[in-house]
């Protein structure tokens, strides 16, 4: 009897060293059945995207705050993967000169994303440069630019 129950614990330890992605047996099951020997996984690393949605329908329109101050503001829904600061500049194209500039409601957008206030300002506006009566005139460009907050 105690030579039967060595034989079993010998073969169970056996049993249990074998490594994984072998097959051990003496004679496949009754049809070719496939045997799962081992899996493989698969790994990657994930990029980060940023979006601007719409951004062909985005436009600021100047409106007259006082004799020579204008100011709009637009709203631009933002996409990512990543936490993101967003930062914003203006740029004059010459066609009304003044002082220029640009701002963000809020910097730091947070996965998946949020819709934001950009505004822009000019101040000092010399509307002697364009005339009268002029409709949508591209007085200044704004930049959008991003970087992750990691």
């Amino acid at each position: 009897m105690k030579k039967v129950l060595f034989a079993v614990a010998a073969v169970a330890l056996l049993a249990m060293t074998a490594q994984a992605g072998e097959i051990k047996i003496h004679e496949w099951p009754c049809k070719f059945i496939p045997q799962e020997v081992t899996t493989i996984p698969v790994v990657m690393d994930v990029g980060y995207w940023i979006k601007i949605k719409d951004q062909d329908k985005l436009k600021i329109k100047l409106s007259q705050k006082s004799i020579h101050e204008y100011e709009g503001c637009t709203d631009i829904k933002i996409e990512t993967n990543v936490n993101i600061e967003v930062s914003v500049s203006v740029s004059a194209t010459g066609a009304v000169p003044g002082k220029y500039s640009a701002s963000i409601d809020d910097a730091n957008v947070d996965a998946p994303g949020g819709t934001r206030t950009v505004c822009v300002k000019l101040k000092d506006a010399d509307l002697s440069k364009t005339a009268g009566g002029s409709k949508n005139v591209h007085v200044a460009t704004v930049s959008v630019k991003v970087v992750p907050r990691v």
